[in-house]
């Protein structure tokens, strides 16, 4: 990845010291952007829990009743339930997508990126081939963090698991290896063409929003980086709701065999309308969420790249 190729390259001792200034900035900067993203997650993971519970329980009327539920049942702490795992691990996980991403670009287009920003851009097919290698590239290393995360935020009354570890735990025991991965499928029928189509509208949108030949500013980064969140949950509910469904299942949620199964007997019960449970919920936590999570990215990579004069 970008981040370890710069490592790499200050060890060698080639331009040593300005290397080594670098680094420590880019350090800081890391720490401050992992930091940054920790806060957001923490923010917006009261609405994630709720659109969990909306989308794996059939118990609520709608977005409301979940949190009069909620609140009434277990007060502020429910809403703040299985956020330790992705707090923890937001800085991995966005490294192994952007780093994916990344990568694949490079390959696929033969260039570097500071090639792409001086007149030679990606082509549409190429920016979609490697969004989608970075999906499925995540999806190893967030089934089981995101499955622990559902879990916990599913419990309502009866506590099953004590905390993310113990979850880990009892998963191990109950279920061995493979039930880290529950639901690990439908995680992948949603983040493959999903984090294809994640990194199209935002290069899109943030070619249109830049005088051509300069770089792109901070509302321009901001803008494309939350509609590039809008648009993706947008299709990325459905399965979403599946994903869910399917986590919860041998958890106090229904049984499923399967994706499949999942989808017949939800339609069966609740109707077409079932899969777009949480839209909204997405759609509010998607905005802020990633427009900061592409200015973060765009800010690391101006300080592993700068720009050439």
């Amino acid at each position: 990845m970008p981040f370890l190729e710069f490592i790499a390259g200050s060890i060698s001792g080639k331009k040593n010291y300005i290397l080594h200034l670098t680094y420590l900035r880019a350090c800081h900067n890391m720490s401050l952007l992992v930091h940054v993203g920790a806060v957001g997650l923490a923010v917006g993971h009261p609405l994630d829990t709720v659109k969990v519970r909306l989308q794996a329980q059939s118990v609520y009327k709608g977005i409301f009743d979940c949190l009069s539920k909620t609140y009434s049942n277990e007060g502020l702490r429910g809403f703040f339930k299985g956020m330790a795992f992705p707090v923890l691990t937001t800085g991995i996980t966005n490294s192994v997508v952007f780093g994916s991403y990344s990568n694949a670009l490079d390959y696929l287009t033969q260039s570097q990126r500071s090639d792409r920003n001086q007149g030679k851009p990606a082509s549409a097919a190429q920016v979609f081939a490697a969004g989608s290698f970075s999906g499925l590239v995540q999806v190893f290393v967030l089934a089981p963090i995101d499955l622990v995360k559902v879990r916990l935020q599913g419990q309502t009354t009866a506590v099953r698991y004590r905390g993310p570890i113990h979850c880990v735990a009892v998963i191990l025991k109950e279920e061995g290896p493979r039930g880290l991965f529950r639901g690990g499928f439908a995680l992948a029928l949603r983040d493959v063409p999903c984090y294809g189509l994640y990194f199209l509208p935002y290069e899109v949108t943030r070619k249109a929003l830049t005088e051509t030949g300069k770089e792109s500013g901070t509302f321009a980064i901001l803008m494309a980086g939350g509609l590039a969140g809008v648009v993706t949950w947008a299709f990325a509910t459905p399965m979403d709701v599946v994903k869910a469904r399917l986590q919860m299942s041998g958890a106090g949620g229904r049984e499923y065999s399967g994706v499949l199964h999942c989808m017949r007997e939800s339609i069966r019960e609740e109707g077409v309308r079932v899969f777009f449970k949480g839209l909204t919920l997405n759609s509010l936590r998607a905005f802020p969420v990633n427009a900061v999570t592409f200015l973060s990215y765009e800010m690391l990579m101006k300080t592993f790249y700068p720009p050439t004069r």
